[in-house]
């Protein structure tokens, strides 16, 4: 793409994610479920972290885009490192798992992920906005430009201590309530959630390895940094 497309591009994105982050963080609390937002509030669920996530990533592509475009690429340089590092380790592998994960157990049985009680709350269009729309945007994004990968290691390791910081968030807010962030969690003994969380990180890496091989199909190996 060229790089005026490509600005207006992640600039709608940016748009887009800013907007259904504050729709769903600006429910009015008279509307929203007892049973569902405490401690925490919707800070607790991945889905609501990952539209951050994401309004944060197309951010930082927009402002590498402009840089570009006026040509101060030596400011631009740092900025499409970070966007780079944050599509490769975070907004795409997230993006993929929460999209996946909800889908699959919400057809399984969608008390464990997003009780009934919501529809009545939470519109049809930001339920897909949060949890359909955002693969088909990290695919989008693999299709528009290359992203540099770190090292696998590198890579893996980070995204290893994300997961580990939202891990200790949802133990954390058990601790202090006593309910579990999802009620999936609850069907678990203790070793059985610790392997639950192990399942998951393996889950949550391979979409990571997964994106890695579609930048490196689609725009080949020489964009890859050692």
């Amino acid at each position: 793409m060229e790089i005026s497309t490509l600005a207006t591009y992640h600039c709608l994105a940016f748009v887009w994610y800013f907007f259904v982050a504050y729709s769903i963080t600006h429910i009015k609390t008279e509307e929203r479920p007892s049973e569902v937002f405490l401690y925490g509030g919707q800070w607790k669920y991945l889905t609501v972290l990952n539209l951050v996530l994401q309004a944060v990533f197309y951010g930082v592509s927009f402002l590498a885009d402009v840089l570009r475009l006026i040509k101060k690429l030596r400011c631009a340089k740092p900025v499409i490192s970070s966007r780079d590092l944050l599509f490769s380790v975070l907004a795409f592998p997230v993006s993929t798992f929460v999209c996946i994960s909800f889908w699959t157990l919400y057809t399984y049985n969608r008390e464990l992920v997003y009780p009934k009680s919501l529809d009545g709350v939470i519109p049809l269009w930001l339920n897909h906005a949060m949890h359909t729309a955002v693969l088909p945007f990290a695919l989008l994004e693999i299709l528009a430009l290359p992203h540099r990968y770190p090292a696998k290691k590198k890579g893996l390791i980070l995204l290893g201590f994300v997961a580990f910081l939202y891990i200790s968030w949802v133990l954390w807010i058990y601790s202090v309530t006593g309910e579990w962030v999802y009620p999936l969690f609850a069907l678990f003994s203790p070793p059985g959630l610790a392997a639950f969380f192990a399942g998951s990180l393996a889950i949550i890496a391979s979409f990571y390895s997964f994106g890695e091989f579609l930048n490196r199909m689609i725009w080949g190996q020489c964009k890859f940094s050692s």
